[in-house]
């Protein structure tokens, strides 16, 4: 076969080459990534604050949505600004997992996505919304926060209190959101704080009936508030009184948390090492 000749000037392209020098550009990238998203150095710390704020600000927007909706394009201009922040962040975070396919068997991964589907499609998923304060439970419940913001308090006490917290909040926006998609309109819930209000009601079991729901859905949404709330409220009791565990997984039986001055397992008996401050 004949090759074709170069024209003056023209450098022949070793396409093997220029695949390999990609492939190398590929890996930097990864380790850059995986540097600021996992490494312990300040320049990485700073990064994930970054992004902390920048996720706490998101969380913020979910939670003034319902106002903000009537601001009418600018509303859906800011609503795709968030998701394309988002896309990135969580492509940016799979991008420097070590395998991808673990990465997404993780729930926490699985509600981000849901999340950034309702960004993407606002007008359809818009009902769906109040979803969006999952946001708040998967930050707060990720390993990247308490890295990052909570590092001398990881599994501790203090973490057990934040997230059992974290859920009780979670749940009340949550609920919040559902009952202001679901029932506004009717009497009582005219707006975002009338179903704020009857949500917070109806968790603590105070129950003024002033603000009902109607029908007998309105009546199993109330149980079902009721009694989450006050399965929250005692998780959350019990991490505030319960004796302070310590997690050292146990090499024999494999129970994860212990008492702070342990010796033995009380499990299986197997002796244990835990450090302290003073190891």
């Amino acid at each position: 076969m004949h090759q074709a000749r170069l024209r003056p000037g023209e450098r022949k392209v070793d396409l093997s080459q220029t695949d390999t020098e990609s492939r190398q550009d590929g890996l930097r990238l990864r380790a850059r990534l995986r540097y600021l998203y996992h490494g312990s150095q300040p320049p990485a710390v700073r990064f994930r604050l970054t992004v902390i704020v920048i996720d706490l600000a998101i969380i913020a927007f979910f939670l003034a949505a319902p106002i903000l909706k009537n601001m009418g394009w600018a509303f859906y201009a800011l609503d795709y600004l968030i998701a394309t922040v988002l896309a990135l962040d969580l492509a940016a975070r799979a991008y420097a997992y070590a395998d991808i396919k673990d990465w997404l068997k993780r729930p926490i991964v699985w509600v981000d996505l849901f999340v950034l589907a309702t960004l993407l499609f606002p007008a359809w998923l818009f009902n769906l919304g109040f979803l969006r304060m999952l946001r708040l439970w998967t930050l707060l419940n990720s390993d990247f926060f308490w890295r990052t913001i909570g590092a001398r308090f990881d599994d501790t006490r203090v973490e057990g209190i934040a997230r059992a917290l974290a859920n009780l909040i979670t749940f009340v926006f949550v609920a919040t959101g559902f009952v202001y998609a679901t029932f506004r309109g009717h009497d009582g819930i005219s707006g975002y704080v009338d179903a704020l209000y009857f949500t917070v009601a109806t968790l603590t079991t105070t129950g003024f009936g002033d603000v009902t729901l109607p029908g007998p859905w309105g009546r199993l949404l109330s149980i079902a508030v009721m009694l989450v709330g006050i399965t929250l409220f005692l998780r959350l009791a019990q991490a505030l009184i319960k004796p302070h565990k310590v997690r050292y997984p146990c090499e024999r039986c494999g129970l994860q948390t212990h008492d702070q001055d342990a010796v033995h397992c009380k499990a299986c008996g197997n002796l244990l090492c835990i450090p302290d401050e003073g190891s």
